[in-house]
């Protein structure tokens, strides 16, 4: 388990979109707020502007000591979205893309918040990669860099060393994703207690995407998907799950493919894997009482599933907790 420093690249102006100032606070709240309880040492954080300070809209400034030309000495380097006059073409602030291709360069984790992808594409560090953004910007984030896949139908992907993420409260999942891989689930779940965030996360140390934490302002589902996460360990079916929401089971179906992105079935299977990789973590339970307890079945049941959505099996993910 390890934290390391991040850097958060402000990349010019702020408040030029409402989502500006969430961006940028999410990352400070999340990598910024010492947890002594849940992992001692913290991540170390710093915010790096150019030389001037980035002033918002709402007529107050911020003001950092370090600069974009510190990001190279950052484990990861986030940058928490650019003004959206440089989306339609003005120039990124200057020294940014540069200090960004130095910074991985030098092996930092990138990450883009929002349409913070588009300075991580000009510095040439998506091409060939698969990655999103806000929906608003998807098109011209694929059209202004045609060598990158852009996805606007998933919440954040992580490829490995660059990830990026879409708008708005994706940002703050994707931060927890990142807490999640480098400190673990028990971690990353008691930190979204802590920030009022459900508990609706799936995880993985391989290529991920989470689909699970609802996009909408529909509630509906919340009360069901709650009452299958606290018993994971039963057998749970899709027409129960309808029942309990007051729905048919195909309009259920229907509504959390709409929701969450993936089937009922899936995301009941996502659940149980994140459940194995908390008990894999935070107890010494035999392989087949975790298969048992996150309700999936046999020990060779659990090795299946969890080596083909984390990449490694139970037994050797378990080692890398270990202390």
């Amino acid at each position: 388990m390890t934290t390391g420093s991040v850097a958060i690249a402000m990349a010019g102006d702020i408040g030029a979109c409402m989502w500006d100032l969430y961006e940028i606070a999410i990352p400070c709240s999340v990598f910024g707020m010492p947890q002594p309880d849940l992992a001692d040492p913290w991540y170390d954080l710093r915010v790096c502007t150019a030389d001037s300070a980035p002033v918002a809209d709402q007529g107050f400034s911020l003001r950092t000591r370090h600069r974009f030309t510190d990001l190279a000495a950052a484990d990861t380097v986030i940058v928490a979205a650019v003004p959206e006059a440089v989306v339609y073409g003005q120039p990124f602030a200057p020294g940014l893309v540069e200090s960004l291709r130095q910074a991985a360069d030098a092996g930092a984790r990138m990450v883009s918040l929002c349409c913070g992808a588009f300075a991580l594409a000009e510095a040439g560090l998506l091409d060939g990669r698969r990655v999103t953004t806000h929906w608003m910007y998807t098109g011209k984030l694929a059209k202004r860099y045609p060598k990158v896949q852009v996805d606007d139908s998933v919440l954040y992907v992580d490829d490995c060393d660059v990830l990026t993420s879409a708008g708005m409260s994706a940002a703050l999942d994707l931060c927890l994703h990142l807490v999640r891989c480098d400190l673990g689930a028990h971690v990353a779940n008691q930190l979204a207690r802590r920030m009022v965030v459900p508990a609706h996360r799936s995880g993985g140390q391989a290529q991920f995407i989470d689909l699970s934490v609802p996009v909408t302002d529909d509630e509906s589902l919340g009360p069901v998907l709650q009452w299958a996460v606290e018993r994971l360990d039963q057998p749970l079916t899709v027409d129960e799950l309808a029942r309990r929401a007051g729905m048919s089971t195909r309009t259920f179906y229907r509504r959390l493919q709409s929701v969450t992105g993936t089937t009922p079935l899936k995301w009941l299977l996502n659940q149980r894997i994140a459940h194995a990789q908390t008990l894999l973590e935070t107890t010494s339970l035999p392989i087949e009482k975790v298969s048992e307890r996150s309700g999936l079945g046999t020990a060779t049941n659990l090795r299946r599933h969890f080596t083909r959505h984390v990449g490694v099996t139970p037994t050797e993910y378990r080692r890398t907790f270990d202390t």
